[in-house]
Parts: C-alpha cells; structure tokens; sequence
C-alpha cells in the first residue's frame, strides 16, 4: 500500500488503541461496548482507526491472499505503533476471511453454473456423446485438474471401458479397459462408492494391474478421484478427476464430481429411453410399412385372383393368364412349352410344388399329376415377394386348369367330329337332315366341296405301346387340324381319315401334300397322305363319303408301293394309274384332262388332229408314214404334230405322256363320250 495512503489512514484513527482478543475490557458495560475499539482507550482507537482500508482495497480489486501481508509490513518496517500494527493484524485476519468466502461463493457460484448448464444439455439432449464431453470438460475446468474421465460398464465382458476423455494424451490411456475391482476406477465401478489417492502409485488399496499401471503411467497421472455412475442401485460407470501432481481433493471437489456423475448418469439413462423410443419408433414405423405393403400385396392378390377368375368364366387362355399375372407384377410372365423351359428348375418346380429362381427369372411349373403341361416364366425379376411368388404359383394352377379344361373340350369335339364322320362312312342309312344339323353345330359344311384324306405313320415303332401311342398322337393333330380347317377326323384301319374342304383354287393334290407336311411336324415322324379327288354334296349319295376313302386308300397304297412314304397325292397324280385307283372310274375326267385340249379344237375349228394323233401313234410316230396313211403332205402332218405339242405340252412325246395320251385316244373312241370343252383352246 502507498506510504501516504497509510500515513492518511493513521492519521484519520489516530488516538484509538488496538484491543487484545479474550481479554476483558474495562469499558465492557458501556454502550458501545460491542464495538471492536470498546475498552480501548482514546489512543488505542485512535491507532486501530482505519486499518481497515488498505484491506478493503485489497478486496475490491480482488488481490491475491499474499498480497494481503504487504499493510502490516510496511507498518512495521516504518516502527508504526504496537497498537496500530496489531489493528492491522486484526483487520488481515478479517479481509482473508471475507476473501476466503467471496471466494467460496464464487465457486460454488460457478458450480451450480455449471451444473445448471450441464442439466440444460441434458434436457435437450441430442448427441450423448456431446452431452458427455461437456460434463466431463466441466468436471475437469471446475477442479482445475489436467485430466478428466469417464467410463463406462461392459455387463456383457464384466470391466469397464473408457467413454470419453478431456486432456489425455496417450493413446493406450484413452483405450484402456478395467476389470471390476482392479485399480481406483474398477473398485470404484465393483462397490459404487467414490475413491481418492493423491499419488496412485504409492496407494496400496488397489488391485494394481500391469496394463493398468502402463496406461496410466503413460499418461503420467499421479492423484485421482473417481466417483461413480449410479442408476438406483446399479453402477454403469464412473466419472474421474486426475493430475499429474501430488494433490489432495477436498471434500467439496468430491462432492462436486459426483453432482457431474448424477448428471452424466441421467444422461446416460435418458440417452437409452430415447434409443428406445427411437428403436421402438422405427419398430412401429417398419411394421407399419410390413402391414402396408402386405396389404398392397394381398390387393395385388385379390386383384389377380378377380381377374384369374374373370378369365376362366369368360373362357380366356393362357396366354390371357401370362398377361393378367405381367400386369399385377409388374414384370414380363410368359407361357412356355415344357420342352423348351430350363429342365432342372421345371422339374424342381414340379416335384416342390412352388415356384423356384432361374438365374434372372422364376419357373413356376404347369402341370396335372405327374404330367408336365409347360411353365409360367417371369422374366428379369430376380427379387420376387413371397406373395407375389404364390400369386405366380396360382396362376400356372389356374394354366394347368384351362389346359386341362381345353384339352378336355378338344377331345369331346375331337369324339363329336370322329362319330359324325363314322355315320358318314358307315351309317348309310341317317337322316341327312340330322347329319347336316350336326355338321353345322361343328361349323362344317357338308354342302362345300371336299377331299377325303386316309393318312398313316411311316416311322418305325419298337413295340406295341409305342405304336399306339404314335397312332395317338397322329390322331389328335389330324383333329386339331379339322378342327382348324372346318372339318372332321376319325382314327381308322390303323390309320387317320380326314374330311377337308377344298378352298377355292385348291386342288386334291396340293391339299395331300399339305396336309402330309402338317401331320409329320406335329408327331415328328414321316406321314404318307392320299387323297381322293374331290366330292360334294357329301349327302347326294350314301356312299359319296365312302367311296371317296376308299379312293384316298388306294392312293395312300400306291403312294407306299411307288416308295413315296411321307409324300401325299391324289388319285389324278397317277395319270392312267388313277382310273385304276378311281372308285366310280372316271374316264371321262381322265380323257378331258389328257387330251380334251385337242377334243375341243378340233370341234370348235374342224380340224382333224385328233384323227393325225392316232396315225401318228400307229405308224410308229414317224412323220413320213403318217402323211401317206393320211394321205396329206408332210408339212401338213408337222403343222398338225406343232399345234398338238402346243395344245398338250412340249413333254407329250416322252413315253409316259405319249401311253396316256394313246390310251385316251382308245377310251376316247370306245366310250363315245365327248368332255366338256377347256376354259381355253
């Protein structure tokens, strides 16, 4: 303090004395008595007058507790009087009391400051581990040490593990784990009750542990306190306090420690309710988008199961079925043949009864028993939903059903086309009106012109049960095809008979070889067709339809005789053959179709080629007799012989026309029946 500030001060109390403590004043039953100058002489209180106010000054400007010896020292060095020295004395006594409890209440000011914020982190508590720092930060700023920590328990490995750390810097430090009961942290964590040293190294009433020991030594820390984490009765952790200096905590640093673990427990235990709020939110957020979208899918289920049933009423196919199903999942489903679906996942797919993955695709088996009729193949759709998986099964069972249903109705209309051909054949003596009725109902029409076709196998069979089944299956294409074509198919002799009607343009022959082509791709074995040539009305006569497969059969023995197994022909393919083949032995059609171009030139024009052909054929085909048995002139034989080879083909000299042209010359003259003139000469 300044000299002249004291001399001043001394000055303004000059004549009071300084009392003595425990000593009893004379003055004591006086009215000021209780003052501190009471019994003091007038020279005492005048000397004790103002020692106070360097002490004031001192506490106003918040000096440190040493700086508070300077006064008395000064009053000293100076010889001031024993009273006023003792005065100042009194009043230093007096300022670091005073100080010592501003700055008690300073801290504990700053104490509940702090708590006070820590416990609004936690009321609005989002990050646990920020929320755990800053009490640990805190902790560690409050008591002023170089280190702060927290740990918590492990129930599962029975220790307890560094959470967070303010101030460490050693690595094994921050990562270091205690057993229940080893060192200060471990006993304070095994029985739930706060322990100090003030150098840990030299404490004996732990369980030191080398990796204990080596981690605290790394980071070099001497006095700890440690306080535990409690929720109710069950310790989760403990909040420490360390130096790296001998220290000895008070009681009330202790104690404020464990306010800092109160919070950090609640913390703690708030943290866990909101992660179990949030887990039990996001629990009820899935099960409500499980319950939404199984509620989408059983929609979607019902939808395709509407529609599935809407397809069957209306007689849809399968076809319909494989774009219903595309449409409800969302993916491209086809129906394939069983030969051509990947064998293994079909056969897996039968045997399990449930739809399996094929790469990319699923295969869902359509099939009756043990019988495999195709599959329903979803395409590029790897990641199927278990509903939409059974919606894909029930959609090839709802195949299998209309391929049942439909193979079902072919083979009654394949039975109903058979019988109404039968009566043809054999029943002569029906009703025509009855016939035609059934035939229409059939979409037949008996009226149109048609060919009868027999057609058989020409592939070798091993036994018995091979052959009929490959006359089986040669029958149900040969329906197929009548039903296809408006017209009717029955199995017999060993063989299919066909009743086809001729389009317009059509002939016999080309309708044979058609029909041969057809039969032998769909059983993959060669079939030989023959033909009739063609009839109608069917129901002028009884036996129109009877005759006409009698005509197909010849044909069809002639076909395999000449070496033509697989072929198909009609009867007029066969040239002079064919009057043979014929059943009603058609000579006029045959002398029309040989030379009826040459009838009806000579009728139209006079002329007499007809007459020239005969000689010409008589005298061996040579020209120069030719024109003396005519008695014409050469060239006239040639002209005639031209206009011939124009009227009939250049090819009508090779053997086999010149034979048929020769015998319907000689039909020609013996029958006396004049065909009908061509569409052109």
């Amino acid at each position: 303090m300044p000299r002249d500030h004291l001399q001043s001060a001394e000055r303004s109390a000059a004549g009071s004395a300084a009392g003595t403590p425990g000593r009893t004043s004379p003055d004591a039953g006086r009215p000021d008595a209780g003052r501190p100058d009471a019994g003091r002489s007038d020279a005492g209180r005048s000397a004790a007058d103002g020692a106070e106010a360097p002490f004031l000054e001192l506490l106003a400007r918040g000096a440190p507790a040493e700086a508070y010896e300077q006064p008395v020292l000064l009053a000293r060095a100076e010889a001031r009087p024993v009273e006023r020295i003792a005065a100042l004395e009194r009043a230093k006594l007096l300022a670091l009391r005073v100080r010592s409890e501003m700055e008690g209440r300073r801290r504990r000011e700053a104490e509940l400051s702090a708590l006070f914020e820590t416990a609004h982190d936690l009321a609005g508590l989002r990050d646990l581990d920020a929320v755990l720092r800053a009490i640990v930060q805190r902790a560690r700023s409050l008591l002023g040490t170089d280190v702060a920590y927290l740990s918590l328990n492990d129930p599962e490995r029975g220790d307890t593990y560094m959470r967070v750390t303010e101030g460490s810097v050693a690595a094994r430090f921050q990562q270091l784990r205690l057993g229940m009961g080893e060192g200060l942290g471990g006993l304070v964590a095994q029985t739930a009750r706060p322990y100090v040293t003030d150098d840990y190294f030299r404490d004996d009433r732990f369980q030191h542990t080398h990796s204990i020991d080596t981690g605290v030594r790394d980071e070099g820390l001497v006095a700890i306190v440690g306080v535990p984490l409690t929720l109710g009765d069950h310790v989760i952790g403990v909040l420490f306090a360390a130096d790296r200096r001998t220290r000895v905590f008070e009681r009330e640093q202790i104690a404020l420690l464990g306010s800092f673990a109160a919070l950090a427990a609640a913390a703690i235990d708030t943290a866990n309710l909101l992660a179990e709020t949030r887990a039990a939110l996001s629990g009820l957020e899935r099960a409500n988008e499980i319950i939404q979208d199984r509620s989408a899918v059983i929609e979607r289920a019902s939808d395709v199961h509407d529609r599935l049933a809407e397809l069957v009423l209306r007689g849809g196919g399968v076809h319909d079925v494989a774009a219903a199903v595309s449409e409800v999942l969302d993916g491209t489903v086809e129906f394939t043949e069983a030969p051509a679906a990947p064998a293994r996942a079909l056969e897996s797919s039968r045997a399990e009864g449930h739809a399996v993955r094929h790469g990319d695709d699923w295969i869902a088996a359509v099939a009756a028993g043990d019988e495999l009729l195709g599959a329903l193949v979803l395409r590029g759709h790897p990641g199927l939903d278990p509903v939409d998986q059974r919606t894909l099964e029930r959609a090839a069972m709802v195949t299998s059903l209309l391929l049942l249903a439909r193979r079902s109705a072919a083979e009654a209309e394949q039975r109903v086309r058979g019988e109404l051909l039968d009566d043809l054949l054999d029943a002569r003596d029906r009703d025509p009106r009855l016939l035609r009725d059934r035939a229409t109902r059939l979409r037949a029409d008996l009226d149109a012109t048609h060919a009868v076709l027999a057609a058989r196998l020409e592939g070798g069979t091993a036994g018995a049960d091979q052959e009929a089944d490959a006359r089986r299956r040669l029958w149900a294409a040969a329906s197929h095809l009548a039903a296809t074509r408006h017209g009717l198919a029955a199995a017999r002799d060993g063989g299919t008979v066909l009743l086809l009607p001729l389009a317009p343009g059509d002939t016999a022959t080309e309708l044979a070889r058609r029909t041969a082509r057809e039969l032998g791709t769909a059983v993959h074995e060669p079939v030989t067709v023959g033909a009739s040539a063609p009839v109608g009305p069917l129901l002028a006569r009884p036996d129109t339809v009877a005759s006409a497969y009698a005509e197909a059969r010849r044909c069809l023995d002639t076909l395999r005789l000449l070496g033509r197994a697989g072929d198909g022909s009609a009867a007029e393919d066969f040239g002079f053959l064919g009057l043979l083949l014929a059943g009603d032995r058609d000579i006029a059609g045959f002398v029309d179709r040989t030379i009826g171009r040459v009838v009806a030139y000579d009728e139209r024009r006079g002329t007499e080629l007809l007459r020239t052909l005969d000689a010409y054929f008589a005298c061996g085909m040579s020209p120069a007799r030719t024109k003396d048995d005519l008695h014409v002139h050469v060239n006239t034989v040639a002209q005639r012989l031209d206009r011939v080879g124009r009227l009939l083909g250049d090819d009508w000299q090779s053997p086999q026309r010149a034979l048929e042209i020769q015998l319907a010359l000689r039909l020609h003259r013996l029958s006396g029946v004049t065909p009908p003139p061509p569409a052109q000469a």
